[in-house]
């Protein structure tokens, strides 16, 4: 059988015989079935993986580097561009780090808020994975389906910030402007309408014959593997072990609410996909219990150095002058120290570890990214199957590439 040579930037460079049946396949770094700018070298005899090379950095931007030469506010956009299907936990996550580290309490209402925002983000993040997971099995339909209902979460955070995907949501010391009345509006009219449209997503897929022969029983990984490479999240809940930090480390007030932690058994790829299915569940009984229990009281901490106090009081005021001009200007410094602080995104513990030196800008930022960790066990979990489950099996994890070269 012939061999395709590829160098290291995905190019073919020459075509050989070598002996026997073993073939070099370049599987990205652009190309559909990848999702994303990543590239695996796999060696493969007919159909069945030998071996896989995963390369990582094709989009490297580069974010902990500049978050040294930014104040704290502006970080926030930084880190809407690591898990970008859920960006409002990513903003969400780095507040409270800053937060943690100035030692502000928030009041029960922007908990609650944030808890809002963040389980709509994490129905959208999941409706992208598991709809792409039919879309790899060659069911479009759901895609196009739910991907309607992730528009309807998109338009509630464009009536609470203005943006869609990449949101800079809030900032230090809760949000900007409380919800509106719309933002209610709309909540509730998703919370009412979505149960029956994802009910239809899940008859399409869950229980269809042709789809679990496909996913059953691809890229599987033990409990003990998974918590050996650092897994974390859904994937390492269908794996069977109940890791979650919002019961593990409540962070905003999590441990007022009551939910599940749903697991799986075998760790494959159907799994993955019930487990997300079901963390939708109970991220609507989440919400449910947020509005309904929502506290009165501010939509801001008392941060006065990082809020921007109002317009009016900026005019009439000398000291909401200089707050504004301070923050606006990014002269805010923040006290020496460090600390990590973790959430749980979309696709596992996204963790903040921040070194401050007392300075206007953080000294050092490290972002613990659980794409990049998990995307490890990607070649054991590979080896010995055929070609289309190393495609699934990569959907399944649901690895971004933003995250995962961040």
């Amino acid at each position: 059988m012939s061999e395709l040579k590829i160098n290291r930037q995905g190019q073919f460079s020459s075509l050989e015989t070598v002996d026997g049946e073993i073939a070099t396949l370049n599987l990205g770094p652009t190309h559909p079935a990848t999702h994303g700018i990543f590239q695996n070298i796999l060696k493969v005899d007919g159909e069945r993986i030998i071996s896989a090379e995963p390369t990582v950095g094709y989009i490297h931007r580069a974010f902990e580097k500049l978050a040294e030469h930014r104040s704290f506010q502006q970080v926030t956009p930084i880190t809407d561009r690591l898990n970008y299907c859920s960006s409002p936990i990513n903003n969400m996550g780095w507040h409270m780090t800053v937060e943690k580290l100035i030692g502000a309490e928030m009041p029960k209402r922007v908990d609650y808020m944030r808890v809002i925002v963040m389980e709509l983000s994490r129905i959208a993040d999941h409706l992208v994975c598991n709809s792409v997971i039919g879309v790899d099995t060659g069911a479009l339909t759901g895609f196009t389906y739910v991907f309607q209902e992730r528009e309807k979460i998109y338009d509630i955070f464009e009536e609470i910030c203005g943006a869609r995907l990449t949101t800079n949501v809030g900032r230090i010391g809760g949000f900007d402007r409380d919800f509106s009345p719309a933002v209610f509006a709309k909540i509730k009219k998703f919370l009412k309408d979505f149960p029956k449209v994802f009910g239809e997503f899940t008859d399409l897929l869950e229980r269809n014959r042709i789809f679990m022969d496909r996913v059953i029983g691809a890229g599987p990984i033990s409990a003990e593997r998974a918590l050996n490479y650092g897994f974390t999240g859904p994937n390492l809940r269908a794996a069977g072990v109940d890791y979650d930090v919002r019961v593990m480390n409540p962070y905003s007030s999590y441990q007022d609410f009551d939910f599940q932690i749903p697991i799986g058994k075998d760790g494959d790829t159907y799994d993955r996909f019930r487990v997300r299915q079901e963390e939708i569940h109970e991220s609507l009984k989440i919400i449910h219990q947020a509005l309904n229990n929502l506290p009165e009281g501010n939509y801001h901490g008392d941060v006065p150095s990082f809020y921007i106090p109002p317009k009016e009081e900026v005019y009439r005021s000398m000291e909401a002058l200089i707050y504004h001009f301070k923050i606006t200007m990014g002269e805010t410094p923040v006290p020496a120290g460090e600390i990590y602080h973790a959430v749980e995104g979309g696709n596992g513990e996204l963790g903040y570890y921040l070194v401050s030196d007392g300075g206007r800008t953080p000294y050092r930022l490290h972002f613990r990214r659980p794409c990049f960790i998990y995307y490890q066990a990607y070649p054991e979990m590979i080896q010995g199957s055929v070609l289309s489950d190393a495609i699934l099996t990569l959907s399944s994890m649901n690895v971004i590439a933003g995250e995962l070269d961040a």
